[in-house]
């Protein structure tokens, strides 16, 4: 099937909700989403998204406690009109049905306080801030006449001139998207989508790693196809690993135990009961994922266990059962009641700091072609990210992105979009033996995990590079001669991107935010 809209959105999060609603009044929207539609990231934040509300805070702030703990790496304008339109993103989400909780006292937003935050300005909605985000918007876009959520459609390849016949290097000028390519799941067809513009908002790749916060969703499949059409990526050494998921190994994803919690008083202890983040910064454990997690992760090795703890018992057991009702809930349903017990905790990988490389208007290295959210790679974040910038960073792109798609796409015809062949798959046999897929992805994802994790050395990216490359080659060999299916499709973003991971790493020769090297100290 061969489908031509206005605007393609890749992704039904906060960026590409955001998006979609935006240009929306001006054209045909098609939104692709791999799974249901409620399924992404987005729905899984639990702390909430910060902006400067009130008086009692202020831009310079907040801008500069970004600027902390992007460990100086941040683009500083970036930085500045992130956190300068946040008030007004703020208010759009509202208008849009967003239920942000409310101080009754003082009538005005309840602010959390987060790990590197100088001030509270978490906006949230109890402990599933993402869940309710999604929700409005989501209702939202249904009701909206010019736009049509797929369901179940994978997106597998940007469409550029490489398949009008054209040889496309990462130095060839004027790339251009003409949409995508994508997967119907149910049918198992691939559907041509040409687009004047495409909007890519598919999310992280948390399941490059064997521990993650994020939806088995999360595959890294915008960054993916952007590295296959040559578009420019950047930062993707920077992964961000939260210091706190649940420890239950038999669960996937790790569910997150939110900062907030630590922002409310909760305090990180080892398995003795004893604090010990006074050993690493002075801003105990509130201080910045990176240096939280590179502690935990340094006790742990210490003392040969799997998990320390979080000890919230001092928030008391009304604001724990009202503050935070989906931790307490969770904890419970595995026999830990968090007003009487410590909370078992182990870092998980959780976002990406890097990705597709984008400017102030959302627009990739490629024409046309666009991304928002954690996807992208804006400069907002730096070296590491700061606790519930990533919303708000969503929200802003989504916007500008909008603002200056809204600009050109009246001005981009179908001519040459008509001359996209469909995708051709003779010759291909459908594969049967699933273990090789899933075999090799968890080969894959225990490769990172104990070799470009947390603490990295050249000796383990080496070997990481080693092995992926045999992985890489028996993977491509697979894709040559077999019928695609999701599963094949997303262990080849997997690959990927822990490709992009690894060379990234390898190239940083300084430690800096999240990209902790033994050979670099």
């Amino acid at each position: 099937m061969r489908y031509e809209v206005d605007f393609l959105v890749v992704g039904s999060g906060i960026a590409g909700l955001s998006f979609a609603l935006k240009v929306a009044p001006y054209g045909h929207v098609v939104i692709l989403t791999k799974g249901a539609a409620d399924e992404g990231s987005t729905r899984y934040a639990q702390g909430g998204i910060a902006a400067v509300m009130y008086d009692s805070d202020s831009f310079d702030k907040h801008i500069h406690d970004t600027l902390v703990a992007g460990d100086g790496i941040c683009n500083r304008e970036v930085v500045e009109m992130t956190i300068r339109e946040a008030p007004d993103r703020i208010r759009e989400l509202v208008q849009y049905g967003v239920d942000f909780d409310l101080d009754g006292q003082r009538d005005r937003f309840d602010l959390h306080r987060e790990g590197g935050h100088s001030e509270f300005r978490i906006l949230h909605h109890k402990d599933n801030t993402g869940e309710e985000i999604e929700r409005a918007l989501l209702e939202a876009a249904r009701r909206h006449p010019n736009i049509e959520i797929k369901e179940r459609q994978f997106a597998i390849d940007i469409i550029t001139q490489h398949h009008l016949g054209q040889r496309v290097t990462k130095h060839t000028p004027g790339i251009e998207c003409y949409g995508v390519y994508a997967l119907d799941c149910d049918t198992n067809r691939i559907d041509t989508y040409l687009a004047r513009i495409t909007l890519l908002a598919t999310g992280g790749m948390g399941n490059v790693y064997s521990t993650t916060t994020t939806p088995i969703l999360s595959t890294g499949d915008g960054v993916a196809m952007v590295h296959r059409a040559r578009g420019v990526l950047a930062d993707l050494e920077f992964t961000q690993f939260h210091p706190t998921s649940l420890y239950n190994p038999a669960e996937r994803p790790a569910f997150l135990i939110t900062e907030a919690m630590r922002g409310a008083g909760a305090v990180l202890k080892d398995r003795d009961g004893h604090e010990f983040m006074q050993k690493y910064d002075p801003r105990l454990s509130l201080a910045p994922r990176d240096i939280v997690a590179r502690a935990i992760d340094n006790e742990m090795k210490l003392s040969g266990k799997d998990y320390l703890y979080l000890d919230a018992r001092g928030i008391g057991k009304k604001h724990l059962i009202e503050g935070f009702p989906t931790i307490y809930a969770k904890c419970l349903s595995i026999g830990i009641d968090i007003t009487r017990d410590m909370i078992p905790i182990r870092p998980a990988m959780h976002y990406q700091c890097g990705g597709i490389k984008v400017d102030r208007n959302g627009e990739s290295s490629i024409r046309n072609l666009y991304a928002a959210g954690e996807c992208s790679c804006t400069g907002l974040h730096g070296g590491n990210r700061l606790a519930s910038n990533s919303l708000l960073e969503a929200v802003v792109y989504a916007h500008n992105a909008a603002q200056h798609a809204l600009s050109t796409y009246q001005q981009i015809a179908f001519t040459t979009h008509r001359q996209v062949p469909d995708w051709n798959a003779d010759g291909m046999v459908l594969n049967e033996e699933m273990v090789l897929i899933t075999q090799t992805k968890k080969e894959l994802q225990e490769i990172m995990w104990n070799y470009v994790g947390i603490v990295r050395s050249d000796l383990r990216l080496q070997r990481a590079f080693d092995r992926l490359n045999l992985i890489f080659r028996e993977t491509e060999d697979l894709y040559n001669r077999s019928v695609l299916t999701e599963p094949l499709s997303e262990l080849r973003n997997l690959i990927a991107c822990a490709y992009l991971i690894i060379k990234m790493a390898r190239a940083r020769r300084q430690n800096v935010g999240l990209h902790y090297s033994l050979d670099l100290v």
